[in-house]
């Protein structure tokens, strides 16, 4: 249990007992609300309890706090305060704060993890979609964005004991897929991101091209086509070698990997099964959902060809994944801008599959664009992933200079920076990413992190070389580093109940900005010291936090930099 919930016990038993009406406040929602205050004079803990009950009970609010304080006994506590207009503000006894350094340094990775979340469904399986790439594609920065989400979020459910499993859901058929075969037999000697480009802008000027595109589509769906077979083959060989180099750069190993062309068929059953029922058929022999029926809009399931649509697919999808893996959740994160889509998609889902729709939670996340502005796979302007990472990655050597750091540490410095500046933010948000801000070594980037990380493994090196043991010996003070690490396992609960990772990016942040104003403020090995054991074993914890946070956003924690 952590320390918030441990002061959030003792108000609920106090409350309960003085104001027996107001028992059962669940029924209404959360009241009893314990959170870290903004002001360090506030104290470690506040709770704005008296004034919510002062509207409850009718009496006066500091008259409320001053009762319930008094009758909160626990030494855990230096003291409790009340200050108005109602709040109580709670003081942490150093001894918790030792603890809870000595826990640290116990349970090492482990520090952190929490009893699961209720909206994780009591640490049932839990599957999470991201990334998703088309085949014949590049990997564009778009693919970049949803992979940092949902790989962050997947180890932040584990932390928080949901059973995870990986999957990524990749479309190798359909129309685009058919445009860059089309681009690729006009002109073979084209990339395959050339080929789309060249694909679409023909489908998009010519009545004749489309209908080749057409036809094409229908032939890779049903495999009918030896010649087309080949080269569809050899693309799909490229792309998913190309799309695993990536993904170990990036950190991500999927459990699972499922093809549109894998569902397509059952899609297609699924649709049939139900038309008349939750389907009808629209204009040109199209099989579509009629959305406005729930407030939504119509999309088609089954096209005038008769092949089933991404919302044929996604139906079907649901149901392999469930059989695969009986999750309680379905996470599936992808951009905003198909936000309408899978609410239609979860509509037609529930009359179709009710116990499968109400699992599906979707995470719609914002663009990350360049200054330049909006990227475009159709155009063919587009930013890849590997393009950032090594762009990135030039402007870090031109940084630092000459020191002496392995190229494989350059590409972890690298990514981790794309991933804090993906992560930094709500999900929902925009990203115009900012080279010079995301690679600074002083502050709000990944660097920085990575470096405050760099320099506690370099104390402790330090204190190594010169055998001084960390030591909990009890100071005659704590400083606010001890202070800050106490929240981390709160930070982990909230970030994951709220699926939100810039909780944690925020935490990271003020806890190594606490680090280094200690370090610059202290002589941490120091043999002529009684203190330095302590000092060390403070570095050693902060160490510990700061690996265990940054694995959570999927960035690595070089020793040196």
């Amino acid at each position: 249990m952590t320390i918030k919930k441990e002061i959030e016990k003792l108000v609920t038993s106090v409350v309960n007992k003085e104001y027996p009406l107001f028992h059962g406040r669940e029924k209404e929602g959360t009241v009893i609300v314990i959170e870290q205050p903004k002001e360090i004079s506030h104290g470690d803990y506040a709770t704005n309890v008296a004034l919510v009950l002062s509207k409850k009970v009718g009496k006066n609010p500091m008259e409320i706090a001053q009762k319930i304080a008094g009758n909160i006994k626990n030494k855990m506590f230096e003291k409790i305060e009340v200050a108005p207009p109602g709040f109580i503000n709670f003081y942490l006894a150093k001894e918790i704060f030792i603890e809870n350094v000595k826990e640290v340094l116990k349970k090492k990775n482990e520090y952190g993890k929490n009893s699961p979340s209720p909206r994780l469904r009591r640490a049932k399986k839990v599957i999470i979609e991201y990334t998703d790439p088309n085949i014949l594609k590049e990997f564009h920065i778009g693919h970049l964005m949803s992979n940092a989400i949902g790989e962050s979020l997947s180890r932040i459910f584990e932390f928080n004991e949901a059973k995870i499993k990986r999957f990524c859901y990749q479309s190798d058929v359909g129309l685009s897929i058919a445009k860059a075969i089309f681009g690729k037999i006009k002109k073979p000697d084209l990339s395959w991101q050339q080929a789309y480009v060249l694909g679409t802008k023909m489908y998009e000027e010519g009545e004749n091209a489309k209908k080749e595109v057409a036809d094409l589509n229908k032939k890779i769906f049903e495999r009918s086509d030896n010649e087309i077979n080949k080269i569809y083959d050899e693309g799909k060989k490229w792309s998913l070698e190309y799309f695993g180099k990536i993904y170990e750069k990036l950190g991500t190993k999927f459990d699972y990997f499922i093809f549109e062309s894998q569902v397509a068929n059952e899609g297609k059953k699924i649709v049939e099964k139900n038309s008349g029922k939750v389907f009808e058929k629209g204009d040109n022999g199209a099989i579509i959902f009629k959305g406005e029926n729930v407030g939504l809009h119509t999309r088609v399931f089954i096209n005038s060809e008769g092949l089933p649509t991404y919302e044929a697919k996604e139906l079907a999808l649901a149901e392999v994944k469930y059989k695969k893996y009986k999750y309680a959740n379905s996470v599936v994160v992808t951009a905003n801008e198909q936000t309408e889509y899978f609410k239609v998609v979860i509509a037609a889902m529930k009359q179709v599959f009710p116990g499968l729709a109400e699992k599906i939670v979707h995470i719609g996340h914002g663009m990350m664009r360049l200054p330049e502005g909006k990227m475009s796979s159709r155009t063919g302007k587009v930013v890849t992933a590997e393009f950032l990472i090594d762009e990135v990655e030039k402007k870090i050597q031109e940084k630092i200079g000459q020191r002496n750091v392995p190229a494989a540490d350059l590409e972890k410095i690298a990514v981790g920076a794309l991933k804090y500046s993906i992560l930094k933010q709500s999900i929902g948000s925009d990203i115009i990413y900012d080279f010079e801000k995301s690679i600074s070594f002083e502050g709000d980037s990944g660097p920085y992190l990575q470096y405050s990380f760099a320099r506690a493994n370099s104390v402790l090196q330090k204190a190594k070389a010169e055998k001084i043991k960390a030591s909990l010996k009890n100071p005659a003070s704590v400083s606010q580093l001890e202070k800050m690490m106490v929240y981390f396992p709160e930070v982990v609960a909230k970030a994951g109940k709220e699926y939100e990772p810039h909780i944690i990016v925020l935490y990271l942040t003020e806890l190594a900005r606490e680090f280094n104003n200690y370090y610059a403020n202290n002589k941490i090995v120091d043999k002529a010291d009684e203190f330095s054991p302590y000092k060390v074993a403070l570095a050693e914890a902060f160490s510990t936090i700061m690996k265990n946070g940054l694995w959570l956003l999927g960035i690595s924690a070089p020793e040196k930099m």
